[in-house]
């Protein structure tokens, strides 16, 4: 599949970490020339062979935004920069690989029984967590407990929707753990996962009334140091880590690693090239295009996968005028040219998007039947809705304060107001627009999410009357599909289940898509192992970006 058109063409790779370097090819460009595949066997991002692993150093990570809400896991909503940092410091007990197949890895087994209401999970043998406190069964039963709001001093808002379908949890001895469901849930082991977004906490932070979002406790390959808010987070080198690399090395490689949050596209980037920073990720064509012309030049090394992407688009409120109006949502999806603003925003470089599910992805279609820009058609509909509602098809756009998004936003103000939509662009920090999604405080918005894996996963996002869905639709159809695609075994069913839901999405507009969300890691010439190690069971990482990615395999060449 074609994941990057450019003039400057691209190799797309997904890579396999250790000493089984295995790179597929998602995509591929005229030239042949390759993104830096980061492997942690010793192969450098320019291809050559940097050597085995070596210990030491700081890797300083330039991120897209602050995590300001911090890292209580239970209670916070974590977007890709606050994955990345708790993937450092906290580890799940469940993890994708390079199948999208979702195997154990804090745990040590998943196993369900034959109907699948109940799941055994066995916690990985000789674990601490940084306060050297043990990981038990306990530990990983209170956690659980606390995402589904059943635990006594945790309030979540948005995970407790999330673990619904959880009836019970128990503990069977120190090392095991039981988990019935009220009905059959084949993606439980994905659900363990959910994207990064569920490590599991030390005891200490768990309990901690006050300072639970700051006082990070995990079991991960680095131990919190230091977090000063908009400027920088410090963790060093946890020197009683329980992973190990293919040759039984133990993990990690560096001494520290220093998250700084660069908003800014083109700062993060000059961060890199002034040495301020190492290591950077960015969904950014215009940074790609700059990075890329670094790389040629020998001046950085790039790790780019297009497998498993979010979706970029814009997220109505269906709860609410003007969106709550067929009407209005078809006219707004047949003003924008996506084309054009592929052209101008994205340079032509990514795949225009026709639905949740990207390419390779369950439930993904070639034609979804998302119409094509029709000015004249969204004309009529914007006519027609202001005769039937007696008020001009008018909304604001809230939108990140970043330059780029605020650069789509105009045009699209531009194309709204060439079929006579009126669109007012409003600009907020990420968390403060992640919150506002949450409590519905908005008309239209640009999100980004959805990125691929189990398709149940979407479940939260979507199903009415949650929390999660932020659209704020409810749709009887996708209700019954969602319940459908939860609870069944049969493959082929499933995928024809979220196809049909792909498919209702187009036909009633609830999201606006843009397009399919590839993500860079671009570093210094002497970062290594940006892939991240091999699995426990030996299997290679997840090739998706989208979550953010592990630096337990990554180190430095001397």
């Amino acid at each position: 599949m074609q994941m990057i058109r450019r003039k400057l063409t691209i190799k797309v790779l997904a890579v396999a970490a250790a000493v089984a370097m295995g790179a597929a090819a998602c995509g591929g460009g005229d030239d042949g020339s390759s993104a830096g595949d980061g492997d942690a066997s010793g192969s450098g991002g320019d291809g050559t062979d940097a050597g085995p692993p070596q210990y030491g150093g700081e890797l300083v990570y330039a991120l897209e935004a602050e995590s300001s809400g911090g890292w209580c896991l239970p209670e916070t909503q974590l977007a890709i920069s606050g994955i990345q940092v708790a993937r450092s410091i906290y580890d799940t007990l469940t993890i994708p690989d390079e199948n999208g197949d979702y195997v154990p890895f804090l745990a040590e087994s998943v196993e369900p029984n034959e109907d699948l209401t109940q799941w055994t999970v066995k916690v990985r043998d000789g674990v601490t967590f940084h306060d050297g406190s043990p990981l038990t069964a306990e530990v990983v039963k209170n956690n659980i407990d606390s995402w589904r709001g059943e635990y006594p001093g945790r309030t979540p808002l948005l995970l407790r929707f999330a673990y619904d379908n959880i009836a019970d949890v128990t503990v069977v001895d120190d090392s095991t753990v039981t988990i019935t469901t009220k009905v059959p849930w084949p993606s439980l082991p994905a659900a363990l996962y959910y994207t990064g977004r569920v490590g599991i906490m030390a005891q200490a932070q768990l309990d901690d009334p006050d300072n639970c979002d700051k006082n990070l406790i995990g079991t991960g390959p680095f131990m919190l140091d230091e977090w000063v808010v908009n400027d920088f987070l410090t963790a060093s080198r946890n020197p009683e880590y329980w992973a190990t690399d293919a040759d039984g090395n133990q993990l990690p490689y560096l001494d520290s690693v220093t998250f700084r949050p660069f908003p800014e596209g083109a700062a993060r980037t000059n961060a890199l090239l002034s040495g301020q920073a190492s290591a950077l990720h960015t969904s950014s064509a215009i940074q790609l295009e700059t990075l890329l012309a670094e790389q040629d030049a020998g001046a950085v090394s790039l790790f780019t996968s297009g497998e498993y992407p979010e979706v970029a688009y814009g997220l109505l409120n269906a709860s609410k005028p003007p969106f709550d109006n067929p009407l209005a949502r078809e006219a707004a999806a047949l003003a924008f040219n996506r084309e054009q603003v592929n052209e101008i925003i994205n340079l032509d470089m990514f795949e225009i998007a026709n639905g949740p599910f990207g390419p390779g992805e369950i439930g993904y279609l070639d034609d979804t039947g998302w119409p094509a820009y029709d000015a004249d058609r969204a004309r009529e509909l914007a006519e027609q809705y202001a005769a039937e509602t007696g008020q001009p098809l008018e909304f604001t756009l809230t939108v990140p304060n970043t330059q780029e998004i605020i650069q789509t936003a105009q045009l699209l103000q531009e194309q709204g107001e060439a079929v006579g939509v009126t669109i007012n662009v409003e600009t907020v920090e990420q968390a403060a627009m992640i919150s506002r999604a949450i409590a519905g405080d908005y008309e239209a918005v640009a999100f980004r999410n959805h990125p691929g894996g189990d398709p149940d996963s979407q479940y939260v996002w979507w199903y009415g009357g949650a929390p999660t869905n932020f659209g704020k639709f409810n749709d009887p159809e996708i209700n019954a599909l969602l319940d459908e695609g939860r609870s069944t075994t049969d493959e082929a069913r499933r995928k024809e289940v979220y196809e049909e839901i792909n498919r209702e999405f187009a036909k009633e507009f609830y999201n606006l898509w843009l397009n399919w969300t590839e993500w860079t890691i671009a570093t210094a010439p002497d970062v290594n192992g940006i892939a991240g190690p091999s699995n426990p069971d030996g299997s290679a990482p997840f090739a998706g970006l989208a979550g953010g990615h592990s630096l337990a395999g990554t180190w430095l060449a001397g």
